[in-house]
């Protein structure tokens, strides 16, 4: 099957007893038993749930994986990946990530003795020269957030191969429509099932996706054992919102790359990021790995955080609000929202300053959302552009 059929039909049959063509929401905590020691796969809803069930398969089937796991949030996702690692392991990870994920790293888990060295993941040469003894797993973003930074995803995969540690890419950025690393021979794929796959706002998870097998007893074992898992209706939305994926993310992208043209023509706009324009530098290496562009846009206004301010608070479709990957577009600030737990002078070494905002392009009218940041633009003061 292809991805849009996968998206609608994988281990979503119609329901046997009544014929139901949507799956239905198993809104129970627990399982009768037929008799003591025999059930018919479930016992309790922490462990396994009829609607996650069919969530976690068609997940699989959409970044062509083995197995899926599905989590309460991504950064619950992100958890259990970790416990893959002991006290004294060492993990090289991309160093435009998430702010959550630096936050997870650094304030809990380093606390438990797994260390961390952040490299840019834009040469995979910068990878090599990290790896130490203890090293056990490579983390990517692939786009990154926010600066939309493309890593080699083989590139990486060679070198943990070679160096026998684990794979982890997230791709929340590029959605598994436009993006597929386990098929570049990644061990693990992470997601916020919140942002794309979810695609409406309206919930919150995470998904794990591997084939190996022993990958996924020991992620599966810590799934339950901590039991960060989504309750069945949050579950049903996520695997609802797959249904119109494929649909959703063309119209992201094509919203995206119309936007993304405007910003790098405007006068007030000092350098725009997005791997669909010929001007990114990894613009090619995007074009092999991934089948289209993302609905992200990032850029760097003129006159830095004041002038930002005049944009962010003058758009009327663009909602000032954390998150993105829904149908209604976003815009915000990195530096004070999704990475300011980064500290200061990280995240400007790493380009994330006070000027960069970063828009998701909803599926709204082009001619709407162009011409709402073409007024947000001219709402800025010249004077402030100039210093």
């Amino acid at each position: 099957m292809k991805f849009a059929t996968k998206a609608i039909h994988v281990g979503q049959e119609p329901e046997p007893r009544t014929g139901a063509v949507t799956t239905p929401i198993y809104q129970t905590s627990t399982y009768a038993q037929d008799e003591l020691g025999k059930h018919k796969g479930w016992e309790y809803s922490r462990t396994h749930n009829p609607t996650r069930d069919a969530l976690e398969e068609c997940l699989a089937s959409l970044e062509n994986g083995k197995y899926g796991l599905a989590f309460s949030s991504g950064l619950a996702a992100t958890n259990t990946v970790m416990n893959l690692l002991s006290a004294g392991d060492h993990v090289v990870v991309g160093e435009d990530v998430y702010g959550g994920t630096y936050r997870i790293f650094e304030k809990v888990f380093r606390r438990y003795g797994i260390e961390y060295t952040y490299v840019d993941s834009q040469d995979v040469q910068n990878a090599y020269k990290a790896i130490e003894k203890n090293t056990k797993m490579i983390w990517l973003e692939t786009p990154t957030n926010p600066l939309l930074r493309i890593a080699d995803i083989g590139a990486h995969v060679k070198l943990a191969k070679e160096k026998k540690i684990i794979s982890v890419v997230d791709n929340t950025f590029a959605s598994p429509y436009f993006q597929r690393p386990l098929d570049l021979g990644t061990d693990i794929v992470v997601h916020s099932t919140t942002k794309y796959m979810g695609g409406h706002s309206d919930v919150v998870g995470g998904a794990i996706i591997t084939s190996s097998t022993d990958m996924y007893e020991t992620l599966k074992f810590h799934q339950n054992a901590v039991g960060a898992v989504p309750g069945p209706f949050d579950a049903w939305l996520v695997l609802r919102g797959l249904k119109t994926l494929s649909l959703r993310m063309q119209q992201h992208e094509k919203n995206a790359l119309a936007i993304a043209q405007f910003l790098e023509k405007h006068p007030a706009i000092e350098k725009v990021y997005y791997p669909g324009l010929a001007s990114h530098p990894q613009h090619d290496l995007a074009k092999k790995q991934m089948h289209g562009f993302g609905g992200m846009v990032s850029c760097v206004v003129n006159g830095g955080i004041e002038s930002a301010k005049q944009l962010l608070h003058n758009t009327k479709l663009f909602a000032l609000a954390e998150s993105l990957g829904g149908v209604e577009s976003l815009i915000g600030h990195p530096s004070t929202m999704t990475h300011a737990s980064i500290p200061q002078n990280i995240r400007e070494e790493r380009g994330i300053v006070d000027g960069l905002v970063r828009l998701s392009a909803g599926i709204e009218d082009i001619d709407d959302l162009l011409n709402d940041l073409k007024n947000a633009l001219a709402s800025i003061n010249t004077k402030a552009m100039a210093r």
